[in-house]
């Protein structure tokens, strides 16, 4: 039986587990567009622009381990490649499928519009090479299934983004019918020899040292590492510290938590219990300019093992094409009892006084009144800015999640990566933090969340500017023009929506709007927090300080 190149597509992505794909419309993609909507359990879902597009597809594959997003060439595509960098950089599998011009104008001659005004249409594909691990263009209806199986393995065996070019005049040509997914799904074999000398190693690194510490990096989900991180913990009963990014990827109310590991920005204890140990053990970190507060944080060294996605270095020796998940559970099953590290105290709950009703409302009390709503089915997604900051000194409930991006650190990103992860998981409550200056950028997709009766809480943080670059460096263009954010919503309810936009300027006020969120089951509401501009975290504070004086360095001379 026969199928379509656009069916066989459609059914690869129902057999990998998507129940929807994020799409904008173009005349180059509306015949694949037609083909996916005829297959069976996978909704199409319609984005503003195709950078909240890639976004939403983000987000999406935060909550359901895959995602796709479809556009139309080159307009559409360069878009969303900026979503797609980001995927890349936050180890997400986003498959990116592109329509393209006709085959018929190929090597023609032919100038097409939405192009740069040349006749080799070839330079969307070279592009998006740089930030996806396979990309492919398909030309003939014969060699979609090779390709598209390609591409879509790759992108779950790497956890990264890929590519898929489909040209208007083939998504609708017949090609076979797919077989079983398994072969999609196919591990990565393993090097066991590899293995055993990296295990032995590391067994040779802990039998000198006591007060060992486990470090949780964000590469830890993507290499689907998460329940074993659980399992080491509970064998080696050592201390567990998390980096900023990899917040709720180690659950908190364990009895070896010891919070965030993050220079002078950590959890209280947690920097010295680190820079203390005798052993740091790193499991899939990003050590990057923001993680380490201008390189002050980064533990290196003869005490540390770092185990990467495929690399784990031990005392300066690298044991290459060891998988993370494997080296990990391997551990979990031969480490040494290491109970020294676990003797440091807890970190503290987050304790914050509550304000006087009446009074105008703060960055501690809206932090305190947020932390108060989340529970074990909350999702958070933080946006760049001080919510980094208030989502890192909140005390998470077992099995919360959040969300957070901070390798590719894109303003904006939360609101459609939010709605996205909101599709993924309708089963989970969304909450999500944006400053108003990130708000500006892609404000669009609250009206999709209106679209799909999406109920995500929105705390929108009205400072009138971005505090963040504000403290790393300061001028004018930190500032923005002010918006009725609260009364945005009635226009994207148009008058048929459900979507509830209020304003609190006192606590009061904000447990008054949080309680009508509650309420709200049939689409967002956003609350806009009046705060006052100097109002943030000591903790960004001295982190931005500290990343300007990275940002200054002279020029190094040779």
């Amino acid at each position: 039986m026969a199928t379509t190149v656009g069916g066989y597509l459609a059914a690869r992505l129902t057999q990998i587990g998507l129940k929807h794909h994020f799409a904008v419309a173009g005349d180059y993609n509306l015949v694949l567009l037609d083909q996916l909507l005829e297959q069976d359990g996978l909704e199409q879902i319609y984005c503003c622009n195709e950078l909240n597009c890639g976004f939403s597809a983000e987000g999406y594959a935060r909550a359901n381990g895959a995602a796709a997003a479809v556009v139309t060439f080159s307009v559409g595509a360069l878009s969303a490649l900026n979503a797609i960098g980001g995927a890349y950089a936050e180890n997400l599998p986003v498959i990116l499928v592109s329509g393209a011009p006709n085959t018929n104008d190929h090597g023609t001659g032919h100038v097409l519009h939405h192009t740069i005004g040349t006749s080799d249409y070839g330079y969307q594909c070279e592009m998006a090479r740089h930030v996806t691990v396979a990309a492919e263009r398909i030309l003939s209806a014969e060699e979609a299934p090779e390709k598209i199986d390609r591409v879509i393995a790759a992108a779950l065996a790497a956890s990264k983004p890929v590519y898929l070019e489909i040209p208007c005049n083939v998504a609708s040509l017949p090609c076979p019918r797919p077989g079983p997914v398994e072969a999609l799904r196919a591990p990565h074999p393993g090097a066991p020899e590899t293995l055993n000398a990296a295990m032995t190693a590391t067994l040779d690194f802990l039998k000198s040292r006591e007060r060992v510490v486990l470090l949780v990096g964000s590469k830890l989900r993507a290499s689907d590492a998460l329940s074993q991180t659980v399992a080491l913990a509970d064998r080696m009963g050592c201390a567990v510290t998390v980096m900023a990014a990899a917040k709720g990827f180690f659950p908190e109310d364990h009895p070896g938590f010891r919070g965030i590991y993050w220079g002078n920005v950590s959890s209280p204890g947690a920097e010295a219990l680190v820079n203390q140990a005798d052993g740091v053990i790193c499991l899939g970190p990003v050590f990057n300019d923001y993680s380490t507060v201008g390189w002050s944080a980064w533990p290196k060294g003869e005490n540390v093992v770092l185990a990467e996605a495929e690399r784990v270095t031990v005392a300066g020796q690298a044991f290459g094409g060891v998988r993370l998940g494997d080296y990990i559970s391997a551990l979990a099953e031969r480490a040494p009892r290491r109970e020294a590290s676990a003797a440091a105290p807890r970190p503290p709950a987050l304790a914050i006084e509550a304000a006087k009703p009446d009074a105008n409302l703060t960055n501690d009390e809206m932090t305190r009144q947020i932390n108060a709503l989340l529970t074990s089915d909350t999702t958070l997604t933080a946006e760049t800015g001080d919510s980094w900051f208030n989502a890192a000194r909140m005390t998470l409930p077992g099995q919360a999640r959040v969300e957070l991006e901070m390798q590719w650190g894109h303003i904006g990103w939360s609101v459609p990566s939010a709605f996205g992860n909101a599709l993924g998981s309708p089963e989970r409550r969304h909450v999500l933090m944006v400053g108003d200056g990130s708000f500006q950028l892609t404000a669009q997709e609250v009206a999709q969340m209106i679209r799909y009766e999406l109920p995500v809480i929105i705390f929108l943080v009205n400072n009138r500017g971005y505090v963040i670059e504000i403290k790393i460096h300061d001028g004018p263009y930190n500032y923005i023009k002010n918006w009725d954010y609260a009364g945005l919503i009635e226009v994207f309810n148009a008058g048929e929506g459900h979507g509830l936009g209020l304003k609190a300027t006192t606590g009061a006020e904000l447990r008054e709007a949080i309680e009508k969120a509650k309420a709200n089951t049939r689409g967002p509401t956003l609350i806009e927090c009046a705060l006052d501009q100097q109002d943030c975290t000591e903790d960004l504070v001295r982190w931005g300080a500290a990343v300007a004086k990275t940002n200054a360095r002279p020029p190094r001379v040779d």
